[in-house]
């Protein structure tokens, strides 16, 4: 069983896969490839940022805010956040949201079975729609600590 120990620190994704109880085909809601970040504190905080690799960039000298709908819904849809408390119950880990970009999130609970071996964590989570009901699984990989000074590139 995990602790709240064995999560902290930050977690880099590799997959995430969604399966389906009426059909034997796997999706991949942000591509096969996707980036996304998990950090876990020590004060018991949490935040998970989701997107596809390739995401078109928007115009530099347009504000944001005045971008044609199409392009903003583009930006938004290629893009997956949450963020809130979190506790570890008998090897689940409870994400209490207060905040996300789907604006039906914050004050949900959602829950994820959670499995680690070694530097990797699988989480895997259900939900219903449309009758259905969608199996979703997330593999990460924990990143090691950056040292204070240490120059980041942007990979």
């Amino acid at each position: 069983m995990i602790s709240k120990e064995e999560l902290n620190g930050t977690w880099q994704l590799e997959s995430w896969t969604i399966g389906y109880s009426d059909r034997d085909d796997f999706t991949y809601p942000y591509g096969e490839d996707p980036q996304g970040l998990l950090l876990y504190t020590t004060d018991g905080w949490m935040s998970a940022s989701i997107c596809r690799k390739e995401r078109v960039l928007l115009p530099r000298d347009v504000s944001f805010r005045k971008l044609p709908q199409e392009a903003r819904a583009e930006a938004f849809s290629s893009y997956f956040h949450y963020a809130g408390r979190y506790r570890v119950v008998e090897g689940d880990v409870i994400h209490y949201v207060t905040q996300s970009l789907n604006p039906n999130f914050p004050g949900t609970e959602q829950l994820r079975h959670a499995e680690l071996d070694g530097q990797t964590l699988v989480l895997s989570g259900k939900d219903q729609v449309g009758g259905a009901t969608r199996f979703h699984s997330l593999v990460w990989h924990k990143l090691p600590a950056t040292e204070e000074r240490e120059v980041i590139d942007g990979e």
